[in-house]
């Protein structure tokens, strides 16, 4: 189903007029900035333990109340949090997700969505849509992640929100999958190991290896270590264009092949089939983008993919070809309890 805006008319949802629907998509940037300001100001964590006032919550974020009050106005007209009468207000299960460090919390990526070079780089999307390339390295001057690592606060919160994601997703993916047959699983691009840290846990006679750029895999040591999970799984630093681990029964790439073009993706994907002997598995864990006309985080995350990164989201026939251009033919897509479906594949 399109993704609409109705209301509710004698007990039954009814989309709104064309006029006004499209003019509620122009403004999704002001409803965006509106939840950033709340989740920068900690509304949710203020709600935690019950309703309160425009005005007691203004005070606990030195704001100014009316103001503060027509931001809460906006964000209840779309669920965020519900307005209680006039001025009062409460926790939605929305508005849930932000609270700091609560179950499945995604205030970390609500603050990144809200960092200054995504509308910056949208405004230019036109650059991208012309030519095929990524329009962000001509609008901040530098590739996504070498700007992060020269602006290391908008890095934080860029990591942040990568992590907050991540667990969400990592327990998705080992609760959706069945490791009870592998030995050695290798974790490629796995970052500071969230997803392999909840395959572990989840699988006590499983082994794993971190495979990652040396710099990344070195802030891993301290949270699998604190995991307890170091006797379990190595920690390896390299280039996955160059070369992967050898060895694994389970080679797993989690939102990594999104990030890149078809020959670079394909790429990795080779130096993953060199690694593994012919019974080996691949598992990508990624969005797959459905047919027709269905709202899907795969369709909103490729227009970032599109100008941001040059990567892309793909079908299941583009994974398809991707795979077979690799050497793996896809054997079954697995649907998680999170956007992310589990694409496995074998050498073909």
């Amino acid at each position: 189903m399109p993704l609409v805006y109705a209301t509710e008319q004698d007990g039954a949802l009814s989309p709104l007029p064309p006029p006004l629907q499209l003019f509620l998509l122009t403004e999704g940037v002001t409803i965006q900035a509106a939840l950033t300001l709340a989740t920068h100001l900690g509304i949710a964590d203020l709600l935690a333990d019950g309703p309160q006032t425009s005005e007691a919550l203004a005070r606990e974020t030195s704001t100014h109340p009316p103001s503060l009050y027509r931001v809460l106005r906006l964000l209840s007209s779309v669920g965020v949090f519900s307005e209680i009468g006039t001025g009062r207000f409460a926790q939605t299960p929305i508005s849930a997700l932000l609270c700091t460090g609560g179950p499945g919390s995604l205030c970390s990526w609500v603050k990144m969505t809200g960092l200054p070079i995504w509308p910056q780089t949208f405004a230019e999307g036109l650059h991208s849509v012309r030519t095929g390339e990524p329009v962000l390295k001509h609008v901040v001057g530098a590739e996504l992640f070498d700007y992060l690592a020269a602006h290391p606060r908008e890095g934080e919160v860029f990591n942040a929100a990568m992590s907050d994601f991540g667990r969400g997703v990592a327990e998705a993916v080992s609760q959706a999958y069945d490791f009870s047959g592998v030995e050695r699983l290798i974790d490629v691009g796995g970052g500071h190991g969230t997803l392999l840290s909840a395959i572990l846990r989840n699988n006590h006679h499983l082994k794993g290896v971190l495979f990652d750029l040396p710099h990344v895999v070195a802030g891993a040591r301290e949270p699998m270590a604190a995991a307890g999970l170091l006797d379990r799984c190595e920690l390896r630093g390299g280039d996955f264009f160059a070369e992967v681990p050898a060895g694994g029964d389970v080679y797993i790439l989690s939102w990594v092949i999104h990030d890149w073009d078809q020959l670079r993706a394909a790429t990795i994907l080779k130096r993953c089939r060199d690694a593994m002997t012919t019974a080996g598995r691949l598992l990508l864990v990624e969005a797959v983008i459905p047919p027709g006309n269905e709202a899907h985080t795969g369709k909103i995350m490729d227009f970032v993919m599109l100008t941001a990164l040059g990567g892309q989201e793909r079908t299941r026939e583009q994974y398809e070809s991707l795979l077979r251009e690799a050497g793996f033919r896809l054997s079954t897509v697995v649907q998680t309890a999170s956007p992310m479906c589990i694409i496995e594949a074998r050498p073909a």
